[in-house]
């Protein structure tokens, strides 16, 4: 199986798509999988003429889970994105991120500009949350699950208070936890990146210097992260656009995906061709 090293963690990967095209990186949120990103969703990417690569942070899935630790941030997970360009043969490279994937592709725009072509940040904010319902933050600060059946409940119960209300297909909800479970199970590692989230600095301040063609993508129906998360990080970039996506929640069920293919994909022909 395709992996590659940042210092002593171990990072796997897979690629999709002609090596002789333009590689746009998918990062994921806090606890996901790199099958989050749907083997479907990224063939749409490829079909848009990009060779699409999708990785396991550090602590999910077949990448290294650092029970014991050392302690890392949000710049040590960039470094990590950084690595897999490096295995991937790629000096610049397309970056979209998903929530705390966002916070990463920020970080790599801001610390490694020069190996970006453009910046999607999506669902994601420069730092901590804002806004929480009481409801949303109980749901997402439960106690870690212990069980498969009690992984897959609560995954459901959370999209159904912070995910996209038209798109609750309990079958496909059902079926996306089973197969991350069966993948990799690891609650502490989701635990070891929220810390890592809560370590890190603000990137307010170091976002106003990135120079890398930036889109922000959110949802109005975001219970999670606030919308006006989307806007503060939008805001701190110089020329950066905004695009608020309705009736979508802190996920992306594949009601959303041609919206948000034909955004981030836009986006980066356009920066591209500068």
């Amino acid at each position: 199986m395709p992996t590659t090293k940042n210092a002593d963690v171990e990072i796997y990967y897979e690629v999709f798509g002609d090596p002789g095209n333009p590689v746009l990186l998918l990062v994921n949120g806090l606890g996901s999988q790199c099958i989050n990103f749907k083997k479907e969703f990224c063939e749409k990417l490829v079909a848009e003429g990009f060779r699409v690569v999708r990785f396991d942070n550090r602590d999910v899935g077949l990448s290294s889970h650092l029970k014991g630790g050392p302690e890392y941030t949000i710049v040590d997970m960039a470094a990590d994105a950084i690595a897999v360009l490096d295995a991937v043969g790629v000096e610049r490279a397309h970056i979209a991120g998903w929530s705390m994937g966002g916070m990463i592709s920020q970080q790599v725009a801001i610390e490694y500009p020069d190996r970006l072509l453009s910046l999607t940040s999506v669902m994601s904010s420069p730092g901590g949350l804002r806004k929480v319902d009481p409801d949303v933050l109980a749901a997402f600060s439960a106690p870690a699950p212990k069980t498969k059946e009690e992984f897959v409940a609560a995954h459901i119960n959370g999209l159904k208070l912070w995910g996209s209300p038209a798109f609750q297909e309990v079958d496909r909800l059902t079926a996306d936890a089973e197969a991350a479970f069966d993948r990799s199970f690891d609650p502490g590692g989701r635990a070891r990146q929220a810390a890592a989230v809560g370590r890190s600095p603000n990137r307010t301040e170091a976002l106003a210097h990135v120079t890398v063609p930036t889109l922000v993508i959110h949802g109005d129906a975001d219970r999670l992260v606030h919308p006006d998360a989307g806007r503060d990080t939008a805001a701190a970039v110089p020329g950066a656009r905004f695009e608020l996506v309705a009736g979508m929640g802190h996920d992306y069920p594949p009601q959303v995906w041609d919206t948000m293919v034909g955004l981030i994909t836009t986006h980066a022909k356009a920066a591209a061709s500068v």
